[in-house]
């Protein structure tokens, strides 16, 4: 997400906790690794563990144990799928897909230390696993007076926000640093933006970020074949606040609260200056930390302005995404949140779009694409309506169409379900919509789909694990994810299943099928020590469940400072060793 400063960095340091495994007398003996999702296998179709080597293997006998070690499935290694580095020069396939009673298995291949546990189940009992801790997560981001303690010990922190003052857009050193120059310029205030999510290992919060987990929060509340009161309540929390950074009556969005850093004068610091708890921000009265103390409110545009249509289209898609689950059980407030999603939709700007509003700075999240956004919104409109009867439910459908083909005419083709493109879920749902209207071309939108799980297909297709991600770059692993929830809306969508097998596969490298044999969600699978960079859980000295790390990067950032330690950080490894480093390989760390 975003660039260096912006991205909850991890060094990943573990001893390997491994055992024999019980080698069969006739079999040859080899060295390496086993990698499995430790999330745990449904039996579908395609899903595998990976060995890991130095040696050539193919047709390698391997066997899978219950957790008495009684075997119940044997195979043998497929064909060479590539090269991962200079120490493991082969990887292949184990086919586990005739892996389907339930229960604990682990994985054997004579003289190669035994995998990792894992589960075989139901899709549900897994999935539904992680999403708990995933919702865990949200609930440790909190801020406000309405956290939870959970295992992090969280307190009430920044009730300042509840009259916060607003300033004037700050002027930076350069375009790629949050340092800024002068003083803040007062414009307004007090407003109240008390609670919401911290946005990532710090404490600053975004209006942009925020609409986007509401949407897939809400839509996943939505979609769900029985309703999840833990994803409600969190995506009920999450929307107060957002509701709080809209403006009804001067037509105002914020976007964003606390500074990152402080100015070149020296006279105040920000948010990624010091490294300390949240709850000291309130009684912080050190000199130069008066935006500690009391935090700059910053808008996305002057009262009544046109608004940056990407974040007027996602924050729209959000209240209206709200107003479809609520419509179930509260019309009222369902309403009132289709309300405030038509208002903000209409304030988009939708000529002459420049350089679009994220964050301060915009290289915190340089976002280009934004007619995927509107054709969320109006999409999201279009179902909220028609579940309320209000009769513009085809205006907005017609607009939804109006910006999905723009957006096939203007960004299609460069990127795939994440923070920074929304079409894939913007497709599916517009599809649902048009179920009601027979005019809209789904075809174009399911091919378009289609065309999105295809850019990785062929990276998946070139790397040794299958992974549809480019993972020497930022973000691999919530790219990863949005492949696999591509293959799910792509199959809701048209009935064709052909991509199950891929999303699967990206479900399996994210969970622990990788080079680094550890699940990238914090709580999954066995123990390794983590170094998120995240303050609270480091200073605590607590895992940080259910966070989910943006994954491997590119080797050289970390030449430039990737996982180094700030003042007051606990040292993490505590030896400084990163005993991952082994597995380095395709120019990713």
């Amino acid at each position: 997400m975003g660039t260096l400063r912006r991205v909850i960095s991890i060094t990943l340091a573990a001893g390997l906790a491994v055992s024999p495994a019980a080698a069969a007398a006739h079999s040859p003996l080899y060295s390496g690794l086993i990698r499995v999702n430790q999330l745990g296998y449904t039996g579908a179709a395609g899903e595998a563990a990976y060995l890991m080597t130095g040696q050539v293997a193919a047709g390698a006998r391997f066997e899978v144990v219950d957790r008495r070690g009684h075997q119940v499935l044997t195979g043998r290694a497929g064909a060479d799928t590539g090269s991962w580095n200079s120490a493991y020069q082969h990887v292949y396939k184990l086919d586990l897909s005739g892996l389907r009673r339930p229960g604990t298995y682990r994985v054997n291949v004579a003289g190669v230390p035994t995998s990792p546990a894992f589960e075989v189940g139901s899709d549900l009992r897994l999935l539904g696993g992680a999403k708990d801790k995933a919702v865990t997560f949200f609930t440790e981001q909190r801020d406000g007076a309405n956290v939870v303690k959970g295992s992090l010990g969280r307190k009430p922190a920044h009730l300042t926000d509840r009259a916060a003052s607003v300033y004037d857009t700050p002027k930076f050193v350069d375009p790629d640093t949050d340092q800024t120059v002068g003083e803040l310029r007062r414009v307004g205030g007090p407003v109240d933006v008390e609670g919401g999510w911290y946005d990532a290992g710090d404490y600053l919060k975004f209006t942009h970020i925020a609409a986007y987990s509401e949407s897939l929060l809400w839509a996943s509340a939505r979609d769900s074949r029985w309703p999840d009161s833990t994803v409600l309540k969190e995506a009920r929390h999450g929307l107060a606040w957002l509701d709080k950074m809209w403006d009804e009556k001067t037509k105002t969005l914020y976007i964003q609260v606390g500074a990152g850093t402080g100015n070149v004068e020296e006279t105040f610091i920000g948010d990624h200056d010091i490294w300390r708890l949240p709850e000291a921000d309130d009684h912080d009265n050190a000199p130069g930390h008066q935006f500690i103390k009391n935090r700059p409110v910053f808008r996305a545009a002057a009262p009544g302005k046109p608004l940056s249509p990407n974040l007027a289209g996602r924050t729209a898609a959000a209240f209206a995404l709200a107003a479809q689950v609520e419509a179930r059980t509260s019309p009222r407030l369902a309403r009132q949140h289709l309300a405030t999603a038509a208002q903000i939709f209409a304030m988009a700007q939708t000529t002459n779009v420049k350089q679009l509003t994220t964050s301060l700075p915009f290289a915190f999240y340089p976002e280009s694409a934004w007619r995927d956004d509107l054709e969320l919104g109006a999409a999201e409109l279009a179902l909220a309506a028609r579940k309320l009867h209000d009769p513009r439910a085809r205006g907005w459908l017609k607009a939804s169409q109006h910006w999905a083909g723009e957006y096939l005419k203007h960004e299609a083709g460069g990127d795939t379900l994440n923070l920074y493109d929304v079409s894939a879920l913007a497709h599916a749902d517009l599809i649902r919509a048009a179920r009601f209207d027979r005019t809209v071309d789904v075809a174009a939108l399911k091919n378009d789909l289609r065309a999105q799980l295809e850019i990785g297909v062929k990276r998946a297709a070139k790397d040794p694990f299958g992974a549809g991600a480019q993972y020497d770059n930022f973000d691999a692993v919530p790219h990863a994810f949005g492949l696999a929830a591509t293959a799910r809306l792509y199959r809701t969508a048209t009935g064709d299943r052909r991509y199950d097998a891929f999303g699967n596969g990206q479900l399996n490298w994210n969970f622990g099928a990788n080079p680094w044999g550890v699940s990238f969600m914090v709580g999954i699978g066995e123990p390794a020590q983590r170094c998120p960079h995240h303050q609270i859980a480091n200073i605590v000295g607590r895992p940080l469940v259910g966070g989910v790390v943006n994954g491997p990067n590119s080797a050289d950032l970390f030449e430039e400072g990737l996982g180094d330690n700030l003042d007051n950080m606990r040292p993490c490894p505590a030896n400084g060793i990163d005993t991952f480093n082994q597995f380095t390989g395709r120019g990713s760390r």
